[in-house]
């Protein structure tokens, strides 16, 4: 019986592998296809990718997606972090009435979010653009990275800033020095769901941008109202961008690691 649950459960993880992947697999391959057709692959060819770099405003959106999510990546980050730390050091009315505040925009539906920005922005007499893109993507990232390093911070010793101002690190010192190291895993899983949330944006983006200035999914969803294969180009491109990211976002500790360790093997080595 055993046995054949984990058949089935086998199965199932294949089948849902293929749902995710296959789409991706078929995008790709049709991005080489010498015809416009996306359903008969007719021979391989790259001139959707020559056409998609000589399309200004098809790079000009790339450009823009991978600066707002890069900026905005950044300032979410830390904005998050402060405020998580010091979130931990407040009163428990504080904390739970920030907290709740914080939930507002990931439990809101997207266009929510989207309208009451763009109202703000038009209050106030804000030029809809490239700024107001860059701050309403800050402004919903913050609330993930809050809540990737709140967990990480709970699991702390209180009294570790204490110990080492006592040691006589000075706040700053205890802060950068001890504290930010022990919660980096938080921080980090932060500025990942900050980065991915800010380059998929649709919605929001759609809503409070103007002046011509576009992002990579709003130029993907101009382009899907007429047959356009570039689209599966630069969609590669995307995939081959992440998939180069997530390969050194899990190497490269593998090979810090590999290195503290055979530094330390040498240390031994000398010393005996």
């Amino acid at each position: 019986m055993k046995k054949n649950k984990r058949i089935f459960g086998k199965i199932l993880m294949g089948l849902m592998i293929l749902f995710f992947y296959l789409p991706i697999v078929f995008m790709i391959v049709f991005s080489f296809n010498e015809s416009k057709s996306l359903t008969h692959f007719t021979g391989f060819s790259l001139q959707w990718y020559e056409r998609m770099f000589r399309n200004r405003e098809m790079m000009d959106s790339l450009y823009t997606t991978i600066l707002v999510a890069c900026i905005a990546t950044v300032v979410s980050t830390i904005l998050g972090t402060i405020s998580a730390i010091g979130l931990s050091k407040s009163k428990k009315v504080v904390h739970d009435l920030v907290m709740q505040v914080n939930d507002f925009p990931l439990m809101n539906p997207e266009i929510v979010t989207a309208i009451g920005l763009m109202l703000l922005f038009i209050t106030f007499h804000i030029e809809r653009g490239f700024m107001t893109m860059l701050l309403a993507h800050i402004a919903f990232c913050t609330p993930y990275v809050i809540l990737s390093v709140m967990p990480k911070i709970r699991s702390l010793d209180p009294n570790l800033a204490d110990a080492a101002m006592d040691l006589g690190a000075t706040p700053w010192k205890a802060l950068t020095s001890v504290i930010v190291p022990q919660i980096m895993p938080g921080i980090f899983s932060g500025a990942l769901i900050a980065f991915t949330m800010s380059f998929d944006d649709f919605i929001i983006s759609y809503f409070v941008t103007g002046r011509g200035v576009k992002n990579l999914s709003i130029m993907v969803y101009t382009m899907s109202k007429r047959v356009n294969p570039s689209i599966n180009a630069i969609s590669t491109l995307v995939v081959l961008l992440i998939t180069v990211v997530l390969v050194l976002v899990n190497v490269v500790p593998i090979l810090r690691e590999r290195q503290v360790k055979a530094r330390k093997a040498k240390a031994l080595a000398e010393n005996k």
